[in-house]
């Protein structure tokens, strides 16, 4: 049992009814108020909320019950919120952190429980240790507490509170929306089932901006879809924004801290090109300085645009558990990683893709452009940087095998010499001609994923490919 509950890159996940049950849920919430209670006097209470899967709200009940037996306060949100809507909350309500009932972009099959530190970030490894050795221990004594839902609410223990209002005006303080309501931009928002539904909406109607929003309804079966912003799980959104002509299509995952973009030509903009383009607001059109925070997967361009803007860039392991302390260790512009999420300074340091839809879309009203032509604004400054990915499947049986094959460490990939050797987090194999692959194990679902970036889409076409021979898959 105890395997199964393993923190991963951001929280633990698992199957409905396999791994992901109310007893390990239970469990969970237990390990997180031993850890709050043996660490100091949890006086601000826990923020609780869920996404729209299947069962979350009842999830989040558990979990509440569970932190309230333990003399814990409990704020539980009354219906499926955004991560980052429950991030900010715990900084505005001063809480000791959150519980957060989701599996974010996995498919419908999966749920997760996220625990979020006071902060408001993904809680770093060494609090995360912490509360993996709590569980443990409970796993092995069986010793847990539970006070029914309505007696604590009775008690005082529980309340229902939303942090949407909050969350909504700290982002007005942040960005003046009136330009953008102003502007005559046709925005399609795919929402992907996920709890994102409304708030973009909410937040710029009242103007001539024309906003139309797809797959609002909670549908815990992501019908077509996985809730995770990429290409494959666009094609309606990209098929709309050329029919009905849009300027843009944005797109969140299931819990809305991610982003996904489709151009005004029904293209998708992968997450590197994204993070350099909110970069180069950030440097260029608000004048703002301050470091960048990437991860290994995350593009060179960055590099590019340090040395333009004379900013220092700092790379850490994937996963926001490294890159939020490191915001706030360097009062960081910006932070973000390959999968399409970014953090911003003046903000709790913790991806938020309603925010980055915001800011994307301010860049194209200051700037006139749409995102095709920001592309070219972006590669005029930093040349021509193209990327993919491909995940392969990984049993636990080959993945000591495929590990072994990844240390061997090839002379050539795709042809081309290999210059350095990365093992920051996984293995990045950079190449004479500035191109670079990185195979790396995916810490929350039995994935190895090779990535691979360079001058054009053909070299890393080759280069993935190369990888993939290599590696035997």
């Amino acid at each position: 049992m105890s395997t199964k509950i393993k923190f991963g890159t951001d929280g633990w996940r698992g199957i409905i009814g396999e791994d992901f049950t109310f007893d390990n849920v239970r469990i969970c919430a237990q390990g997180v108020a031993n850890y709050l209670k043996e660490t100091g006097t949890p006086e601000g209470g826990l923020i609780i909320g869920y996404d729209t899967r299947f069962a979350s709200e009842e999830f989040a009940a558990a979990a509440a019950e569970v932190v309230a037996g333990n003399g814990i306060k409990v704020h539980l949100c009354p219906k499926p919120t955004p991560t980052p809507v429950i991030s900010y909350a715990v900084v505005a309500a001063k809480a000791d952190g959150a519980i957060i009932i989701t599996a974010s972009h996995n498919p419908a099959l999966w749920n997760g429980f996220k625990f979020k530190s006071l902060d408001g970030t993904s809680a770093p490894h060494p609090i995360i240790n912490q509360v993996e050795k709590q569980i443990a221990r409970i796993i092995s004594t069986g010793k847990r507490e539970q006070l029914p839902l309505a007696s604590a609410v009775k008690k005082g223990l529980v309340d229902y509170w939303d942090p949407a209002p909050s969350y909504m005006k700290h982002l007005k303080s942040l960005i003046d929306l009136t330009p953008l309501r102003r502007s005559q931009l046709k925005v399609i928002i795919d929402v992907m089932y996920g709890t994102g539904a409304g708030y973009l909406q909410a937040l710029l109607q009242g103007g001539k901006m024309q906003i139309t929003e797809i797959n609002s309804e909670r549908n815990p079966l992501f019908p077509g879809i996985q809730p995770e912003p990429i290409a494959k799980n666009l094609i309606k959104l990209s098929n709309l924004v050329k029919e009905q002509k849009a300027n843009v299509g944005l797109a969140n995952d299931g819990d809305a801290d991610r982003i996904g973009i489709i151009d005004e030509k029904g293209e998708f903009l992968n997450p590197h090109q994204v993070f350099a383009l909110l970069s180069l607001y950030f440097l260029e059109v608000r004048g703002e300085r301050g470091p960048i925070i990437k991860t290994v997967s995350s593009t060179d361009m960055l590099y590019r645009l340090g040395e333009l803007f004379q900013v220092n860039v700092y790379e850490t392991p994937v996963g926001f558990p490294y890159v939020a302390p490191l915001m706030l260790e360097k009062n960081a512009l910006i932070g973000g990683e390959e999968s399409g999420g970014y953090a911003f300074r003046g903000h709790v340091p913790e991806r938020d893709g309603i925010l980055a839809a915001l800011y994307f879309l301010d860049f194209m009203v200051k700037t006139g452009k749409g995102p095709s032509q920001l592309i070219d604004y972006l590669y005029a400054k930093t040349g021509p940087h193209y990327y993919d990915r491909l995940d392969f499947p990984l049993p636990s049986h080959k993945r000591p095998t495929i590990i072994d094959r990844a240390q061997t460490s090839p002379e050539y990939i795709a042809g081309v010499k290999v210059t350095q050797v990365d093992t920051t987090d996984g293995f990045r194999f950079v190449l004479a001609d500035g191109s670079w692959l990185l195979i790396r194990f995916s810490g929350t679902e039995p994935l190895v994923r090779l990535y691979a970036e360079s001058s054009t889409k053909e070299k890393v076409a080759k280069i993935l490919q190369s990888g993939k021979k290599f590696l035997g898959l």
